[in-house]
C-alpha cells in the first residue's frame, strides 16, 4: 500500500504545517453551480495571503462545501477544478457520503479526478450498530483504491473496539471527529494503531483546539479560513507557538463572538461562512435551501465581528459595493 502510505506522510506533513481548508463551493443565485467563480475564489484561498498560512490539505465538497446538495455533475466539476489548481502542491481529500452504494458513486467520480483521499461523511438519516458502521466502511473501501477518512459527527459514534477494527481495513487511514467528547475520544486515540490519523473537526474547531491538542489531536479543520485565511492562519501559528495570550485574544474578541452568532439559527455554521465570504467580495454566491442566508441584522452582527478580527491581526476586509 505504497500510495497509501505516501498520503498519509503527505497529509501528516500537512496537519503540521497549517490548517485543514474547507472551501465554499460557489452558486449562482438562481442555485445552479458558479464553476468559474469557485475556480477564482479557490485560487485566491490558496494562495499564500500575508499573515496567513499555507492550508496543510484542501477538501472540497464537503460540509462547508455543501456536498449535500451537489449532484453528481457538479460534484465532478467541484473536485476537478480543486485538484486542477491545488497542482499536487497539497493533498486534496473530497467529501463522499450517503449509503454506501451511492458513496462509491462520489468515489469514483473523486478517483477519476485525480483527488488524494476521501472524507466520508456521516451516512443519511438512521442510527445504525456498531458492526453496521464498520461494514459501511468497509463496503466503501472494496471499491476504491483510494484512502478513506472516516467523519463521526451526528448519529456516526465508533466505540474504541470499533476503530480498532476500522484500522485494520489498509486504506481506512484516519478520524475525523465532530463529537468533542474527550473522554471518548481519548480512549479512540488510545485504541488505534501507530500512525492512524486524527483530525478535530468541532463547529469551529479553534475554539477547541487546545482542547483536543491535550488528547493527541492538534490537527483541526478551519471553516474561518474559508472566508479569512488571515486570523485562521494567525489562531494556528499561536496555537503551534504556545502563545496563548494572542490565542486568548482571538478566541474572546472574534471566535467565541463568531460561535454565539452561529448557534443562533440551525446552519449558520455553513450559512454564516458564506455570508462572511461575501462580506469580503469573494465570489461564492448564496446557500441552497435547505439552508437560508442570513437576514440583515445577523449580517450586521457577522459584519462587526469580521471587522474585528481582522483589526486582531492587522488586515482589513475588502468592502463590497
Amino acid at each position: 500500500m505504497a500510495e497509501t502510505e505516501d498520503v498519509v506522510q503527505r497529509l501528516r506533513d500537512g496537519m503540521a504545517r497549517g490548517v485543514l481548508s474547507f472551501p465554499l463551493t460557489s452558486l449562482r443565485d438562481d442555485g445552479g453551480l458558479d464553476l468559474e467563480s469557485y475556480r477564482a475564489y479557490l485560487t485566491g484561498q490558496l494562495a499564500a495571503a500575508p499573515g496567513s498560512v499555507t492550508p496543510g490539505a484542501v477538501f472540497p465538497a464537503c460540509g462547508t462545501g455543501e456536498f449535500f446538495s451537489l449532484n453528481e455533475d457538479e460534484y465532478r466539476a467541484v473536485v476537478e477544478a480543486t485538484v486542477e489548481i491545488a497542482d499536487g502542491r497539497l493533498p486534496v481529500v473530497a467529501g463522499i457520503g450517503y449509503g454506501w452504494a451511492q458513496a462509491l458513486r462520489f468515489a469514483r467520480i473523486a478517483e477519476d479526478a485525480g483527488v488524494d483521499a476521501l472524507l466520508v461523511l456521516p451516512h443519511y438519516l438512521v442510527g445504525a450498530p456498531q458492526d453496521g458502521l464498520v461494514e459501511q466502511l468497509r463496503r466503501i473501501a472494496a471499491g476504491t483504491r483510494l484512502p478513506l477518512i472516516a467523519y463521526q459527527r451526528g448519529q456516526v459514534s465508533f466505540t474504541a473496539e470499533s476503530l480498532r477494527r476500522i484500522a485494520r481495513i489498509p486504506t481506512v487511514i484516519g478520524l475525523k471527529d465532530g463529537h468533542s467528547d474527550l473522554d471518548r475520544l481519548q480512549r479512540l486515540t488510545l485504541a488505534a494503531p501507530e500512525g492512524f490519523l486524527f483530525f478535530n473537526g468541532a463547529a469551529t474547531a479553534e475554539i477547541q483546539a487546545r482542547a483536543y491538542a491535550t488528547v493527541g489531536v492538534p490537527a483541526y479543520s478551519s471553516a474561518v479560513h474559508a472566508f479569512a485565511p488571515e486570523i485562521a492562519g494567525a489562531c494556528f501559528t499561536a496555537l503551534r507557538d504556545g502563545d496563548d495570550a494572542t490565542v486568548n485574544k482571538l478566541l474572546r474578541d472574534f471566535y467565541v463572538p463568531l460561535v454565539e452568532l452561529r448557534d443562533r439559527v440551525p446552519g449558520y455554521a455553513v450559512s454564516l461562512v458564506k455570508a462572511a465570504a461575501r462580506l469580503r467580495g469573494l465570489p461564492v454566491g448564496p446557500v441552497r435551501a435547505p439552508l437560508t442566508d442570513p437576514g440583515p441584522a445577523d449580517v450586521a452582527d457577522l459584519e462587526k465581528i469580521l471587522d474585528d478580527g481582522l483589526s486582531l491581526v492587522g488586515a482589513v476586509r475588502r468592502r463590497t459595493a
